[in-house]
C-alpha cells in the first residue's frame, strides 16, 4: 500500500477545524499530520512537517489564508506546497485572490463532506480543483477588475486551437465538455491542456484560468 496523503488543516474556528480533521482522518488514504488556527502557524508547520496538502481557511488572525498561501505555494518558490482553500461562498473575492496567490483549488464549507477527501486527493495528484459553475461565477465577477484594459491577448504563444481550449477552460468547462464542443477526443484535450501549461509556464488549470482572464481572452 502507498503511504497516506499527509494533510495539514488550518482554520481558526475550533468546531470547523475539528470537523475537517474528523472527516479527513476517517479516510484510510489520508492522514492529518497537524492542525492550527492562523496563517502564520500554517506556514511554520508546513515548512517543518512538509505535508502533501494544506487545507486552508481564508479569514484568520495573525496572517490570513491568502498571504499564507502566497508564502507556501506562490509562483517562483523552490519547493511549493499544494494548498486547498476551504471557505464560504460570500468570500468569493478572497478565494479569487487565493487562487492568484498559488492555491490549487477551493471548496465551499457547505459542500457535502465527501467532497473534502476528493478535493484533497485531486490536489495531491497535481490537478486543480475548480467547480465549473463556481469558476464562471467567481472569475467572471472579477474579470474586469483584474484584467488590464489595454491587454487584448496579443503576443500569446498559443496556436488558434490551443486558444480555443484555453477559453473553454476559463469558462469552467471540463475535459469532456471541451471534447464535445470541439469534437475531439478527451485525450486530445488533455494533450492541448498540457501544451498550454508548458508554453505559458503555468502550474495547473487554475493558473490557466486566471491567465486567460488577465489577458483578455474571455469576457
Amino acid at each position: 500500500m502507498s503511504a497516506p496523503i499527509r494533510v495539514l488543516v488550518c482554520d481558526d474556528q475550533v468546531l470547523v477545524r475539528t470537523g475537517l480533521v474528523t472527516i479527513i482522518d476517517a479516510q484510510p488514504d489520508l492522514e492529518v499530520v497537524g492542525e492550527c488556527a492562523d496563517g502564520q502557524a500554517a506556514v511554520d508547520l508546513a515548512r517543518r512537517l512538509r505535508p502533501d496538502v494544506v487545507v486552508m481557511d481564508v479569514r484568520m488572525p495573525v496572517l490570513d489564508g491568502i498571504d499564507a498561501t502566497r508564502l507556501l505555494a506562490g509562483a517562483g518558490l523552490p519547493d511549493p506546497v499544494k494548498v486547498l482553500v476551504v471557505t464560504t461562498f460570500n468570500l468569493d473575492e478572497y478565494v479569487y485572490q487565493a487562487l492568484r496567490a498559488g492555491a490549487s483549488g477551493f471548496l465551499l464549507k457547505d459542500a457535502p463532506p465527501a467532497q473534502l477527501p476528493h478535493g484533497i486527493r485531486t490536489v495531491a495528484m497535481g490537478a486543480a480543483l475548480l467547480a465549473p459553475e463556481v469558476t464562471r461565477e467567481l472569475l467572471g465577477m472579477y474579470a474586469a477588475r483584474v484584467r488590464p484594459a489595454e491587454d487584448t491577448g496579443r503576443d500569446i504563444p498559443l496556436s488558434p486551437r490551443e486558444l480555443e481550449v484555453l477559453r473553454l477552460l476559463a469558462d469552467g468547462r471540463s475535459n469532456s465538455e471541451i471534447a464535445a464542443i470541439l469534437r475531439i477526443s478527451q485525450e486530445t484535450v488533455k494533450t492541448f491542456v498540457s501544451r498550454i501549461l508548458t508554453k505559458l509556464e503555468l502550474r495547473d488549470r487554475v493558473q490557466a484560468v486566471v491567465y486567460a482572464y488577465r489577458h483578455g481572452l474571455v469576457t
